[in-house]
């Protein structure tokens, strides 16, 4: 089966990859010229280009069977609108479009939970079948919640149209560092003091990855599916974290009101640095909104499972440590050297 990978050295991209090349799959990745291919090259062709490029997706797409699509940003902040709007929303169109003209038979968009309407808490929330981009908050989430409106307004044209929903995703292989893996990297130096209230719905990116895969080839055309994996609270993930790590538990708690107002000057001081925030005013509305999302229609009529939270952590403090704790303090460094 020949597929394209867009976004294939993203966090979920590269762990897809290896997925389907582990399946069978004939790989062609779709990255930028600028992008490390080092994850992805053993399994995959290359092919650079941008799918802003028309001509160019016209091209790699020619006699393919499915087409993945992940290719996006994920942002946080309240900037960068213009481009996340061109990319998640027009790059979206461009590569549907390219999938319909080359004759794809199969379509899998990767969205985001983001892109539901958030129900009151505890309500659980399950697929939608219409998106409004001004039912949701924040520039991702409306960058997705229309892409998504996008492509489901093909659901029926000649090629067939899968939608996947992954909720936070966490795991090892994140070669590019997203907010989440820093905050691991943030905790292990010592940088993280105090913890604030509220939690989310993480899944391990492997999990994300076999969903997305069980999508594509079980998936019923037109129809949406929630990959959600476990619920856990900001104390608790941090607790998991230092259990795994050896590390002494954080005990101060911050009041939510004082974070809500501090986001505002961390974003202002995040940009004077131009450094990736490690929160924002959106991310912890988000980790104090309802996070109960339901995953049964995937696992029934996917096969799809989800491990336990406390793997996934495991795991990913394995991967830091070799990947990226190293380089960030050389004191760690120096009794990593010592300890071998």
């Amino acid at each position: 089966m020949k597929c394209i990978v867009t976004g294939a050295t993203g966090h979920i991209g590269n762990v897809l990859v290896r997925n389907l090349y582990q399946h069978g799959y004939d790989i062609t990745a779709v990255v930028l010229p600028s992008d490390d291919i080092s994850m992805i090259e053993a399994y995959s062709t290359i092919a650079y280009g941008n799918i802003l490029d028309t001509t160019f997706l016209e091209t790699v797409f020619q006699d393919m069977d499915y087409v993945f699509h992940l290719a996006g940003i994920v942002e946080i902040g309240s900037g960068k609108k213009k481009l996340i709007n061109l990319v998640n929303v027009e790059g979206t169109r461009n590569v549907l479009n390219a999938a319909i003209k080359c004759n794809v038979k199969r379509f899998i968009y990767t969205s985001s939970v983001h892109a539901i309407p958030e129900l009151p808490k505890p309500q659980v929330q399950s697929e939608i079948t219409e998106f409004d981009p001004d039912k949701v908050n924040g520039l991702y989430a409306k960058s997705k919640a229309l892409a998504t409106k996008i492509v489901l307004e093909q659901k029926n044209c000649p090629m067939d149209i899968v939608i996947v929903h992954p909720s936070g995703v966490i795991g090892p292989f994140d070669y590019k560092m997203s907010n989440t893996s820093q905050m691991f990297i943030d905790f292990m130096l010592g940088r993280l003091t105090a913890y604030l209230k509220g939690g989310y719905n993480f899944v391990d990116v492997r999990d994300a990855a076999e969903g997305i895969r069980l999508a594509a080839e079980k998936g019923r055309r037109g129809e949406c599916y929630i990959l959600s994996g476990s619920e856990i609270t900001v104390k608790e993930l941090l607790d998991e974290i230092a259990l795994s790590s050896g590390k002494k538990k954080i005990k101060t708690k911050i009041a939510y009101w004082f974070i809500l107002a501090m986001s505002y000057f961390a974003e202002i001081y995040y940009k004077v640095v131009r450094q990736k925030p490690l929160f924002t005013r959106y991310s912890i509305i988000v980790l104090n909104s309802n996070y109960h999302f339901s995953n049964d229609k995937a696992k029934t009529e996917l096969g799809y499972v989800t491990r336990n939270i406390k793997e996934t952590i495991h795991d990913t403090m394995d991967f830091i440590r070799e990947r990226h704790l190293d380089k960030h303090d050389t004191k760690y460094r120096k009794k990593k050297l010592k300890r071998n």
